[in-house]
């Protein structure tokens, strides 16, 4: 047994490598000072995707245009790049944005061309937070942002927060979960991230402003207790979401469905195959541009990993995993819950998922098999 994929699932992503500041922990492949090759990158994520498309490339369940920054490209040429992913009737697709750059006209060029999902980057709602964070924000720009996408009618969003950055309170992090619940309209999705140190950020440098494990595992309580009783589910370790109102894309990658991402640095999964594109700006445009295929590298997972890996996912959801996937011994107690054939984390768990994840075993086979 083992857990549950859909075979129709493709998803997509674009990777829109843009920034106009780079927060302090931030690790991603994103760029202060290329905007100029705007139009250039958004032609050549096209003509990605139209050699994919000719290739058979299936259409897409879910599509996510995330990066970086994608609402900094000009709408009109943020609404082109997402017009060219070609996908079923009901895909969900789904935009990050930042709320400075969120405007009316973005959000409905990005709802004619079939954009149902905004995914809004705030991270805290606390000044000296943000400070912290190394993050820029302009007062009232969530609430303004929030207040645009119900006006302009999408049908679902999220806030994603981040826990646990210097100079946080308990009081500052309460005070960021309850503003945000009483955004207008009110979030029915909430990410809440815990500060991870990248190497070679300015973050990673700097051990005063590392995260304490013990404060964050705190901070992950209050925000399990503050959105539950909001009615925000949990259904992924770091997700919470009114019924209805689950992240499909992020759902199916958890699931270990197929999924192909366009543009530099965008990785991509089938069938046990992963591969990621050039991470520069400059090198994708011309690698796409003289006919090269970007791709930079890829791996070949064995039958055993994959099936490894996929309970690893599931472990990470409240879908749990098969019950025999996890040891019957007295060091999981309080650390899963069983609900029929599965074992679900529980919040306990939830903060030990890390050790809990070293004890899973695929049936039939070792850990020491796996390579």
């Amino acid at each position: 047994m083992e857990p549950r994929r859909d075979a129709d699932e493709l998803g997509v992503y674009v990777h829109v490598p843009f920034c106009s500041h780079r927060c302090d922990y931030c690790a991603f492949a994103t760029w202060t000072d290329r905007g100029h090759l705007m139009g250039a990158y958004v032609s050549a994520c096209l003509a990605e995707m139209e050699r994919a498309y000719c290739e058979g490339l299936a259409q897409a369940s879910t599509v996510f245009v995330g990066g970086g920054t994608p609402s900094l490209l000009p709408p009109a040429l943020l609404a082109e790049l997402v017009a060219g992913v070609r996908r079923q009737p009901d895909a969900e697709v789904t935009v990050e944005c930042n709320p400075e750059s969120t405007s009316r006209e973005l959000l409905e060029r990005l709802r004619d061309v079939g954009v149902n999902r905004i995914s809004l980057g705030v991270q805290s709602l606390v000044p000296h937070v943000l400070d912290g964070l190394g993050r820029r924000q302009v007062p009232g720009a969530v609430a303004r942002a929030v207040e645009l996408i119900g006006e302009v009618g999408f049908p679902t969003f999220n806030v994603d927060l981040v826990y646990g950055g210097a100079g946080e309170t308990d009081e500052d992090w309460r005070a960021t979960l309850d503003a945000v619940l009483h955004l207008d309209p009110a979030p029915p999705h909430v990410s809440a991230y815990a500060l991870t140190v990248e190497a070679g950020t300015p973050l990673a440098r700097d051990r005063a402003r590392h995260p304490d494990d013990d404060v964050q595992a705190d901070r992950y309580v209050m925000a399990d207790e503050v959105l539950a009783a909001a009615g925000l589910s949990w259904y992924e370790l770091s997700n919470f979401a009114r019924p209805g109102h689950s992240c499909r894309h992020n759902l199916a990658c958890w699931r270990q469905a197929d999924f192909r991402g366009f543009g530099c640095a965008a990785h991509s999964h089938a069938a046990g195959r992963r591969s990621w594109n050039i991470r520069s700006i400059d090198r994708y445009v011309a690698a796409v541009a003289n006919g090269s295929c970007p791709t930079a590298g890829e791996e070949v997972l064995s039958r055993e990993r994959q099936a490894l890996e996929r309970l690893e996912l599931a472990l990470r959801t409240s879908d749990g995993v098969p019950a025999e996937c996890l040891p019957a011994t007295p060091e999981m107690d309080g650390l899963v819950e069983r609900r029929g054939d599965v074992l679900v984390l529980t919040r306990r768990g939830r903060l030990l998922a890390n050790e809990v994840t070293l004890r899973l075993s695929v049936p039939g086979t070792t850990l020491a098999h796996l390579g």
